[in-house]
């Protein structure tokens, strides 16, 4: 199966070739990137941001190391110092005993007293000759350490310097990552606020929806109240006369009085009427 894979890969790379030729490898990286570009659009902006957290959680464990290998050193060159100090003094009283030595000899006595002990020229002018090739020694080893130590405390200073510029910068990312957190929460709220203007569609719908069960429910009220009344005698009396005549007479004996309050002519007619009814 393997074999008739790598078979089928040289075939197409054979006829990619011949088809476009020497233009095939451009072609591959084009596609290779579009790919790739098209997949990492396709990642949520969330998932991003938690991968740029999880990166700078990394570093802590390198700034961890280089936090211990910085105190590990700064415990070294203290112990260098310390120990150029100890070369130091000890030129310094080489030097003196030298000196000692060297003017005594050149005064010219045989003998010499140190510490109650007498000593002959010869003896004074050997032990000066090995003191001082045991000081020569003494200052080169002293100048050796001096140029480490020097050496040293440069590459802690450099190293300090990197691990201020490493945790400056990822404070940095942080604040940098915050800010991303922050404005795609905004971004998200902008969204839900849009999203929440579309569905007043269907708070429409619900309005409705209850606006015809008010209604169903005012009609079935309606049909219980009718309900109740139904099939017993009216016995409510009747508002106004039936009789017509009776009627007419209000209704036009209520208009000639308001003619005899407005007319006095029409009273005194009357009242002749009344004297002479054969209208004499």
């Amino acid at each position: 199966m393997l074999k008739k894979f790598l078979i089928g890969s040289v075939l197409l790379a054979g006829t990619s070739g011949l088809l476009l030729g020497t233009s095939t490898v451009s072609y591959v990286r084009t596609g290779f990137h579009s790919l790739r570009d098209s997949v990492k659009d396709q990642i949520p902006i969330e998932v991003e941001i938690t991968r740029a957290r999880d990166l700078i959680t990394n570093l802590k464990p390198e700034i961890a190391e280089n936090l211990k290998r910085i105190a590990r050193e700064e415990v070294e060159v203290a112990k260098l110092q310390r120990e150029v100090s100890t070369k130091e003094t000890a030129l310094s009283q080489s030097k003196d005993a030298i000196l000692k030595l060297k003017d005594d000899v050149e005064s010219g006595v045989k003998y010499v007293t140190y510490r109650g002990k007498k000593y002959s020229a010869e003896q004074i002018r050997c032990d000066l000759s090995d003191r001082f090739k045991h000081h020569q020694s003494l200052e080169q080893t002293a100048d050796k350490l001096s140029k480490i130590l020097d050496a040293r405390e440069r590459n802690l200073v450099a190293a300090r310097r990197k691990l201020d510029e490493m945790l400056s910068t990822k404070r940095e990312l942080e604040v940098q990552i915050e800010n991303l957190q922050a404005r795609l929460t905004m971004v998200q709220v902008a969204q839900a606020g849009s999203e929440f203007a579309v569905d007043d569609g269907a708070i429409g719908q619900v309005r409705q929806a209850l606006d015809e069960i008010t209604t169903r429910i005012d009609v079935a009220e309606k049909l219980v109240q009718g309900s109740e009344h139904l099939g017993m005698i009216p016995v409510e009396p009747q508002s106004g006369s039936t009789d017509m005549l009776e009627q007419i007479s209000e209704y036009f004996g209520a208009d000639q009085s308001r003619t005899l309050d407005e007319d006095p002519s029409a009273e005194s007619i009357d009242h002749l009427a009344e004297v002479s009814p054969n209208g004499k």
